[in-house]
C-alpha cells in the first residue's frame, strides 16, 4: 500500500512507550462512544442542531453521525448505516488505519500517513457525492 509508509529507522523507546499515544487515541475515541451510547442524540437538549439542517433543511455530511455512533454502539448496525453509511465506514476506516499503528509501534518501527493527492481527492468526490445525493428526491434512503 503505497498511501501508509514505514521509516526504516527503529524507535528506541520501550513497548510501552511506543504504544502509549496510539493507547491514548483509543481512550479518547472509547471515551466519546460511551458518551455518545450513553446520551441519546433522539432526546432533545444533549447536543446541538446541525446548522446547515437548521437553516437550509440540507443534510451535511456528517449529519446523522451521532445517532449513526449510538446505534453502532449498541450493536444495531443497520440502523447505524441508515443514519449515516459514511460515518460507519469513517469507524472501520479508524480501525483499520490505528490497527496498522499499533502495530507498527510493537514492532518498534515508525508509521507515516502520507496520502497521496488521488486518495484525497476520491474521498472528496465520494463526500460530496454522499451530501449531493442525499439531498436530492431519490436519495432520500440516505436521510439520517
Amino acid at each position: 500500500m503505497h498511501d501508509v509508509n514505514t521509516d526504516s529507522r527503529r524507535v528506541t523507546r520501550s513497548v510501552p512507550g511506543r504504544l502509549a499515544a496510539p493507547a491514548g487515541l483509543l481512550a479518547a475515541v472509547a471515551a466519546a462512544f460511551a458518551y455518545v451510547g450513553a446520551v441519546d442524540p433522539d432526546e432533545p437538549g444533549h447536543y446541538p442542531v446541525c446548522p446547515l439542517l437548521r437553516y437550509t433543511g440540507l443534510y451535511c455530511p456528517g449529519c446523522g453521525g451521532l445517532r449513526s455512533a449510538h446505534a453502532f454502539v449498541h450493536g444495531d448496525f443497520p440502523a447505524a448505516l441508515q443514519d449515516n453509511a459514511l460515518a460507519v465506514l469513517g469507524y472501520l476506516g479508524f480501525a483499520a488505519l490505528w490497527t496498522v499503528w499499533v502495530v507498527h509501534a510493537a514492532r518498534g518501527r515508525q508509521l507515516r500517513f502520507d496520502p497521496r493527492p488521488g486518495l484525497v481527492w476520491s474521498l472528496g468526490a465520494l463526500l460530496l457525492v454522499f451530501t449531493v445525493v442525499r439531498n436530492l428526491p431519490f436519495g432520500g434512503w440516505l436521510h439520517p
